[in-house]
This record gives structure tokens, C-alpha cells and sequence, in this order.
């Protein structure tokens, strides 16, 4: 632990050192990942755990920390609010995002797999008849299959960003399955709520419109994630006070790992922490 690098806003998150075993890493964001970024290392991710080491700085820097990022784990949130009481939590842009975004993979793999399913049936029967199989291709010349499994990245980014032939293969796409198209456009809908919403409350009315789409169109996998948000609503719109991320902690733990590589993995892991501690600390 290093309680002089505490500062104002601070980012945690967890890490693998080795084989798995997680470590939460709390650094100060005003370092921008350079000496003094590192606040402390703390083995697992517990409450208690965390609790134990943060608990050992002293309240009156504790009382200085305005705000932290993260994503969802409710050990760091929990551990947060006790240790850093007067600070806001704010719940991380990206990690929302991809939340958001899973839905829409969600459905276009549901869609796969029925087409696999399909395509089998198909098979057998041509086999039964002794026939060879030909299966129906799109003017792109994709089959169902492989327009479903090609338009993954696709779903991720705007329209505005697509490639003359995801263009193609999206017009294709979402005329074949209209479901689809519902639930990537109520994607880049949230995507909007955070690229144009400038002040908390204008965010929320953003947010409540969002939530009122997501019941017209009644898709199973979005009333989950937008329940999900609604419970962690307060979090989520926190970020609209400074527009903070869990970016700079992304990038710490990216360096770490980045560290790790370049030392061909870790067999010391007391060696390696002090070697992190003595560059970062």
C-alpha cells in the first residue's frame, strides 16, 4: 500500500498476477499510469479483504477521495463506500456498453444456431434422397449461417463506421431478420444516451426513453440488461458529473500483464510486486 499516492479520483480493479489468482488494484488516475499511480495491491477481491488494507490509511486522506471508478463487482463497490464515504462511485462507461452489447450478440447467436439447426435437418433429407446439398446464398454470397456469424463486429459499431461491405451484409441482415435490426438499433440508441448527454439530468430523461423503447419492442434479452441498469442507475449516471472511466485502470492492469509477458510469467510473486511497487509505487 502507498497511501501518499492517494488522490481526488481513483480507479479499481482486478487482475491476475498468476494462474488465475486475482488481485484488486486501486491506483490514482491523476498519475496517469506513471510513478505514484499505484495506491495499493491487495490479494483477492473480498470485501474483507479489500476492507483490511484500505482501512489501514489514515480517514483524513480517506475523506479527501471524491471519486472512484468501477465496474460491477459489488466486493470493490462495497468495500468503496466504507473505506471512501465521501466519494462517488461511478460505474464504468465501457463495461455498460458491453453489457448493452451482449444483448444484441445474444439474439444474433440465438439466430445461429437455429440456422446450424436448419441447415442439418437440410442435410439429412438430401442425404435420405440422395441428393447433394446446396444451401441458399445471399447476394452476397453468404449463406444464413455465415451472414450470422460474419455480421458479429459489425453489430458493435455505428453504421456510420461500417465497411462498404458490412453495409452490404447489414442490408442483408436485418432484412432477413427484422428482430435483429430492433436490437442493434436499441443498442446505438445507448450508445447515443452517453456520446450526447451532457449534464446527470438530461442523461436520465435520455435513459427513460430508452427504457420505454426497450418495453415497445419487448425483447427478452434487453428487459434483463435494462432492469439491470435501472438497479445500477445511480452509478451509471454519476459518470455524466466528470465523464470518468475505469480506462485508466484497464490500461494499469494492460501494463501489468504487458510486464508479466515480458518476463516470461510470474513463478515469484512477492519479486514481482516489488518490482511493480518500486516502477509504480
Amino acid at each position: 500500500m502507498f497511501s501518499k499516492n492517494i488522490g481526488s479520483k481513483l480507479s479499481i480493479d482486478e487482475v491476475s498476477i498468476s494462474n488465475g489468482e486475482l488481485y484488486t488494484i486501486l491506483t490514482n488516475k491523476t498519475a496517469k499510469g506513471g510513478k505514484g499511480s499505484l495506491v495499493a495491491v491487495i490479494k483477492g477481491t473480498k470485501t474483507t479483504d479489500i476492507n483490511l488494507v484500505l482501512d489501514k490509511i489514515k480517514e483524513k486522506q480517506r475523506q479527501t477521495v471524491k471519486e472512484v471508478t468501477l465496474d460491477f463487482c459489488p466486493s470493490m463497490e462495497t468495500s468503496i463506500q466504507a473505506s471512501f464515504p465521501r466519494a462517488e462511485i461511478v460505474a464504468d462507461r465501457f463495461h455498460t456498453q458491453q453489457l448493452v452489447s451482449e444483448a444484441v450478440q445474444e439474439q444474433r447467436i440465438k439466430l445461429r444456431w437455429q440456422a446450424i439447426e436448419q441447415e442439418n435437418k437440410a442435410v439429412k433429407k438430401a442425404r435420405k434422397q440422395k441428393k447433394i446439398y446446396h444451401p441458399k446464398t445471399y447476394e452476397n454470397q453468404d449463406t444464413k449461417k455465415q451472414l450470422l456469424a460474419r455480421s458479429r463486429y459489425l453489430l458493435f459499431k455505428p453504421s456510420s463506421k461500417w465497411t462498404e461491405s458490412q453495409r452490404e451484409r447489414a442490408n442483408i441482415l436485418f432484412k432477413e431478420f427484422p428482430k435483429l435490426k430492433e436490437a442493434y438499433n436499441l443498442s446505438m440508441i445507448f450508445r447515443s444516451f452517453y456520446e450526447h448527454g451532457q449534464t446527470k439530468q438530461e442523461a436520465k430523461n435520455k435513459l427513460d426513453l430508452w427504457y420505454q423503447k426497450v418495453n415497445e419492442k419487448n425483447i427478452t434479452s434487453f428487459i434483463t440488461i435494462a432492469n439491470y441498469i435501472k438497479i445500477h442507475e445511480e452509478k451509471i449516471l454519476n459518470y455524466f458529473i466528470n465523464r470518468s472511466t475505469n480506462a485508466s485502470a484497464e490500461s494499469f492492469n494492460a501494463k501489468l500483464k504487458g510486464f508479466r509477458s515480458l518476463v516470461r510469467g510470474v513463478r515469484d510473486k512477492a519479486f514481482f510486486l516489488y518490482r511493480i511497487s518500486k516502477i509504480y509505487g
